[in-house]
């Protein structure tokens, strides 16, 4: 079973907190033989794209209406994901510009029966509200009403 403790940033040391996802959960599934490589181990573009589905679910929500992905500004691996493995993938609004949305995806793996909750990858996915004509168009406040 892989650690589910880490130290705190300015913790003494030997001072552990439980992991805990950052944000909320916006997806969880699956992963299956067919999104692994030989060697069991789920392939990092179909991660990236469960992590880049939960964000723009979040997204949409935020922007009351269509997003794209422009940029995914960071992205880290720290545990591979594998077959048998639930992803689930936990969002949190970073900061919302004009037209822009950021956001943090952090994806962590329920390993089988028991085996815990890790986290696996994480990154900051940025997404811009679109019109009708997919043209860039102003995010609403969160106090407006809904259209």
């Amino acid at each position: 079973m892989e650690n589910a403790t880490m130290t705190q940033p300015g913790a003494q040391p030997g001072a552990e907190l439980e992991a805990q996802p950052r944000g909320t959960l916006a997806i969880r599934t699956l992963a299956m033989p067919a999104d692994a490589n030989p060697s069991g181990d789920i392939f990092g573009g179909w991660v990236l794209s469960q992590m880049d589905i939960a964000g723009g679910i979040v997204a949409r929500e935020r922007a009351r209406g269509r997003v794209a992905t422009v940029a995914v500004t960071a992205m880290t691996f720290h545990l591979p994901v594998y077959v048998g493995d639930v992803l689930c993938a936990y969002v949190e609004v970073e900061k919302v510009g004009r037209t822009s949305i950021a956001t943090w995806i952090e994806a962590w793996a329920l390993r089988g029966t028991g085996g815990g909750r890790v986290r696996v990858t994480e990154g900051q996915f940025v997404y811009v509200a679109l019109d009708a004509d997919g043209r860039p168009r102003p995010v609403p406040d969160e106090e407006e009403d809904e259209p």
